[in-house]
């Protein structure tokens, strides 16, 4: 399966109210986002690219309501990934090894998340991709978390033939697997793998009849043209995501990226408002970087369109608010746990 395939032209009359964007697809064809249509929603003036992501968010979700996802790493620490953003490589990061979590652990985060208000359970494990004997433990921990009635989601690394369908018999939902950036930038960031080889399992993810959490990272240094490039990948995929979390980056010691510079906030919303009209049946979910964020930054992140978070203190290995911080932004916001 080719995942990336571009399958159902733009809505032309979708964009009718800003001419500029309504011919700027004819160069790609018949793909559902063009680079240049992109490219024309990122350059709008900021106060009508929100209306319009608005008017989108409004047209397909509760407009006041953000769903609550709970993260745990299962197992961390000792990748044999060079990730340049990430802690738990064994190349670079400072994360100490963990073995993988016993099933009790588990199952007692993922009851206490709930108990939290979140509706989805996602668990993470540090691997290049899982063997055989790790994919009978997730899926015990998938079927236990299941049983307490949350969503499941899992990220595993790479998968190999037949993998995704046994996670989806344990009762998998969700499978995460990032695209992290451009095409045209992946090869600045990580070396030992290709995004083709993130495309091949989500292929297998989405043949074993599982829904896709796909988005990617930014504030690495990228342009903001390898930011349209990074949503024209996710967009005109065959079937968008279900799920695109949209990470600011968290700068960890030791990371070859420890000390990038911080994206501009107002670029920030932007991505979350473009993400959202180019997949606006998707969450779109405001992830890792929140503790960098303030209120006010929030706030405009939901208003462009953000309808999902992580929830609770801690995310694989960075820091998140703290769920009383969340809760009483929701208050103040008027915004409804879904």
């Amino acid at each position: 399966m080719n995942i990336a395939t571009p399958s159902t032209p733009i809505n032309i009359s979708a964009l009718s109210k800003f001419p500029n964007l309504a011919t700027a697809t004819a160069d790609e064809g018949a793909k559902r986002w063009s680079i240049a249509a992109l490219t024309g929603l990122f350059e709008l003036p900021f106060a009508d690219l929100m209306f319009r992501a608005q008017e989108v968010h409004r047209a397909h979700h509760a407009a006041n309501k953000v769903q609550l996802s709970t993260l745990l790493s299962i197992k961390t620490g000792g990748c044999p990934e060079d990730c340049g953003y990430c802690s738990q490589s064994a190349r670079h990061g400072e994360a100490e090894r963990e073995s993988l979590l016993d099933l009790d652990e588990v199952i007692a985060a993922a009851q206490a998340a709930k108990e939290g208000g979140a509706s989805r359970f996602c668990m993470g494990a540090a691997w290049r991709g899982p063997k055989d004997r790790d994919i009978d433990n997730v899926a015990a921990m998938i079927s236990a978390v299941k049983g307490l009635g949350l969503e499941t989601c899992v990220t595993l690394g790479m998968l190999k033939d037949g993998q995704a369908a046994r996670l989806k018999d344990a009762g998998l939902d969700y499978y995460n697997h990032n695209l992290d950036t451009a095409p045209e930038f992946y090869g600045q960031v990580i070396s030992t793998h290709s995004q083709q080889d993130r495309f091949d399992t989500l292929g297998k993810v989405r043949e074993a009849g599982i829904k896709v959490c796909c988005g990617g990272i930014v504030g690495m240094g990228e342009t903001r043209a390898a930011r349209i490039s990074l949503l024209a990948e996710l967009a005109n995929m065959e079937t968008p995501p279900e799920s695109v979390p949209i990470n600011n980056l968290i700068p960890m010691p030791g990371t070859p990226l420890a000390d990038a510079p911080p994206i501009d906030p107002f670029e920030f919303v932007r991505m979350i408002a473009v993400a959202r009209i180019s997949m606006p049946e998707s969450m779109v979910r405001l992830s890792a970087g929140r503790t960098e964020m303030n209120d006010e930054l929030q706030s405009l992140c939901f208003l462009a369109g953000a309808n999902s978070i992580f929830y609770g203190d801690k995310l694989l290995t960075g820091d998140n608010p703290e769920a009383t911080r969340d809760t009483q932004l929701f208050g103040r916001l008027g915004i409804q746990p879904a």
